[in-house]
């Protein structure tokens, strides 16, 4: 594999402009839950000073109404998009009263899933839909896991490059189908490396006992407050957190072949019944339980750690948007929120990302068969549960290996990309940012999950005391952010104009509900 990507660049070195590889595109997607000062999560409406959650492009909710949800647009650095993320974090900071914003992954001190609201979109078809759509995730998985946060890292690769790439590879197939080739193929690298990103930058390796309502759990007690596994990197990753719980059982697992096949593999289970879907009920009278009984309602509920994205154009399907117009950036989902960091990622890690992006787009990449899939599923596993592990071994073709072997061995291919990078840019940022990485496979008591333990323990902190006072660390960061007066004019002028787009729609004739999601359902 090191070599494949060594030649490869040395290619683009000759016949291209090298300095296109950093002429790619950054966004980030960052989740955030609202707590009230007192404690718990806030039961208060999205504040209407931030603009419509159905229409803002740049604040809106996840699943809960308190989930705020952080988007910025494709941006020409990491670096400028950390900064348009920490304008809009400043913003909101202004805006809200008597709240602050989670600054971990884990939710705590949560009362049942009664007391987690469901996030609202107004009256419009599109806003109903988006509602029932989450609440038919509740029904599903249970509304608690669907109150974790993460950090959502969007690349693409520069569209210049893709000529003379497709040159280089000797390719003859067209612009559009070699572009979707080479994404699918990082996909597939994206997850067989993937296990790299809890270990190396997992910050969920504790969780407050409210997380399990009472459940039993194989996890032993920190303290009174505090579930731990004394290894975990990433719990967030690992069996409690995101993933379609049943999915061995009803059969989804998405086919990453090529945009064709992974769109048709979660199209298909859009359209096939599931038993356990059923017996949930799709109406209780006139209200909506879930919008179909169907194996996944629509495509975003298979949960993954990586995914390849279209533009969508109006109530377009999105796996109908990339067999039309295929991938337009690849979406890394794995990343914990930064406990330590204010913006939720820092500067250095989202320089590892790019490195790690562009080597995964370079090296070589096989189809992935069964017997690898099950690899990479149980890999990712075994690091965000173990990952500190000092004798943790993971499969690797077949074969047992040492998984901080392996690490470093994947980390030191990557330098070559590092050296092109800084080449580039001038300095040695890259290099750097790899270097810290490489300190953290060597010493895993420098990885952030080690880090927030051992915290908790020197200061006698449950995960709730820890998780909290590290936001109001965060709180005092965005309340003395300074926000240039015409970035603050440009945001208020963003959410009146959601709100009145929100009007607008609403105003609008609508077809009864019922024939809407039929409509959608029925594109081909």
């Amino acid at each position: 594999m090191p070599d494949s990507v060594h030649a490869r660049l040395a290619r683009l070195a000759a016949e291209a402009d090298i300095n296109l590889l950093r002429d790619a595109r950054f966004g980030l997607e960052k989740e955030s839950l609202r707590v009230a000062v007192t404690g718990g999560m806030a039961q208060t409406p999205h504040p209407p000073a931030l603009g419509s959650a159905l229409t803002h492009p740049d604040i809106t909710t996840d699943y809960s109404e308190a989930l705020i949800e952080f988007i910025t647009p494709p941006l020409p650095s990491v670096a400028d998009a950390l900064d348009y993320l920490a304008d809009l974090q400043a913003y909101v900071y202004r805006r809200l009263e008597d709240e602050i914003l989670w600054a971990t992954s884990m939710p705590c001190v949560l009362s049942g899933d009664h007391k987690i609201p469901v996030a609202t979109y107004g009256s419009s078809n599109a806003g109903r839909m988006k509602h029932v759509y989450r609440v038919g995730l509740g029904h599903r998985y249970g509304r608690v896991m669907q109150v974790i946060a993460g950090v959502h890292f969007n690349w693409s690769f520069a569209e210049d490059l893709w000529p003379a790439y497709r040159q280089i590879e000797g390719q003859t197939c067209g612009s559009r189908e070699f572009r979707d080739q080479r994404y699918m193929a990082q996909i597939r690298n994206l997850q067989r490396y993937g296990w790299l990103i809890p270990y190396l930058f997992g910050a969920s390796p504790a969780v407050c006992k409210s997380f399990f309502q009472g459940q039993a759990t194989n996890l032993p007690s920190f303290d009174e407050t505090t579930y731990y596994a004394p290894h975990a990197t990433s719990l967030r990753m690992g069996d409690i957190g995101y993933q379609n719980s049943r999915e061995e059982g009803l059969g989804i697992k998405a086919c990453y072949d090529d945009v064709y096949s992974y769109a048709d593999s979660l199209l298909k289970a859009t359209m096939t019944p599931a038993d356990a879907w059923e017996a949930i009920g799709v109406r209780d009278g006139d209200e909506y339980r879930q919008l179909n009984a169907n194996i996944l309602q629509i495509e975003n509920e298979y949960y993954s750690t990586v995914r390849p994205k279209q533009l969508l154009e109006g109530l377009e399907k999105s796996s109908l948007a990339l067999k039309r117009r295929g991938i337009r950036y690849v979406e890394l989902r794995s990343l914990d929120v930064n406990a330590y960091h204010p913006l939720g990622l820092d500067e250095s890690q989202g320089r590892f990302l790019e490195v790690f992006l562009l080597y995964c787009m370079l090296a070589d990449s096989p189809l992935i068969d069964d017997c690898e899939r099950h690899e990479i599923d149980r890999n990712l596993l075994d690091v965000a549960h173990r990952g500190r592990e000092p004798k943790l071994s993971l499969k690797h073709r077949g074969v047992r290996v040492p998984m901080r072997g392996w690490a470093l061995e994947i980390l030191e291919s990557m330098l070559p990309v590092c050296e092109v990078l800084d080449s580039i840019e001038g300095g040695a940022w890259f290099e750097d940012a790899m270097d810290e990485q490489i300190v953290k496979v060597r010493t895993p008591e420098l990885t952030p999950s080690a880090k927030m333990l051992e915290e908790m323990r020197e200061n006698g902190e449950g995960f709730y005391q820890f998780a909290r006072r590290l936001s109001h660390q965060h709180q005092r960061y965005f309340l003395q952010h300074r926000i240039a007066p015409e970035v603050v004019a440009r945001l208020d002028a963003t959410a009146a104009g959601s709100l009145a787009e929100q009007r607008e729609i609403e105003a609008q004739p609508q077809v009864d509900f019922d024939t809407f999601l039929a409509d959608y359902f029925a594109q081909t």
